[in-house]
């Protein structure tokens, strides 16, 4: 077992690379101005595309995937359970940046990534529920809690690791927590498509 100071020292690591913001960076550099004041006003990927600048988008999702990533195999060089900790770290940090007054993101992004780097099956898995279901509804939001399935699901059934289960279930609720609003366009039938404007 690790002890607890390093559990937290990995917390708290995987909190502050998790809440660079970096679809809040991009934009700004690319001379768009703040991301919170157009669409969603969300800070991720799926806003950053209704610039109608897809290059930004995918910077953006890249790297906020490869930001949970990183502090998770940096992490792993320590212990599982510091890695995990890191994992859960990252995308609190993402969902509340408190640079950002602790309004952050959705998550989806930063979890695959985490997952990935936890293990490339639920990553693997993650990418293409997420591929799946956002083609068939056209709503990148469905796409996003739908993925977030796999990691507690392939954790539970194929790796057999209770740990990382708890802690994966514990992310897929963070992240599906913060579509609520979604959710309830979603049941309105008011979502936005994929690439559509946000009103």
């Amino acid at each position: 077992m690790t002890d607890a100071p390093t559990l937290l020292l990995a917390l708290a690591g995987g909190y502050l690379a998790g809440s660079i913001p970096f679809g809040v960076i991009i934009t700004r550099v690319a001379g768009l101005g703040d991301i919170r004041a157009i669409g969603s006003g969300n800070i991720g990927a799926t806003n950053v595309l209704r610039t109608g600048r897809k290059g930004l988008a995918f910077a953006t999702l890249f790297l906020d995937g490869a930001k949970g990533a990183v502090a998770v195999l940096i992490a792993q060089h320590f212990s599982a359970d510091a890695a995990i900790a890191t994992a859960i770290g990252a995308v609190i940090g993402h969902v509340f940046p408190a640079w950002l007054k602790f309004k952050g993101g959705k998550g989806v992004a930063t979890a695959i990534g985490v997952y990935l780097a936890l293990s490339y099956l639920m990553g693997i898995a993650a990418i293409l529920t997420w591929l799946v279901s956002a083609g068939i509804s056209r709503r990148s939001s469905v796409g996003g809690i739908v993925s977030m399935l796999a990691g507690p699901v392939v954790a539970t059934f194929v790796l057999k690791d209770g740990t990382l289960a708890i802690a994966t279930a514990f992310i897929a609720i963070l992240v599906v927590a913060r579509h609520a609003d979604n959710i309830r366009r979603l049941i309105a039938g008011t979502e936005p498509k994929i690439g559509g404007s946000k009103t």
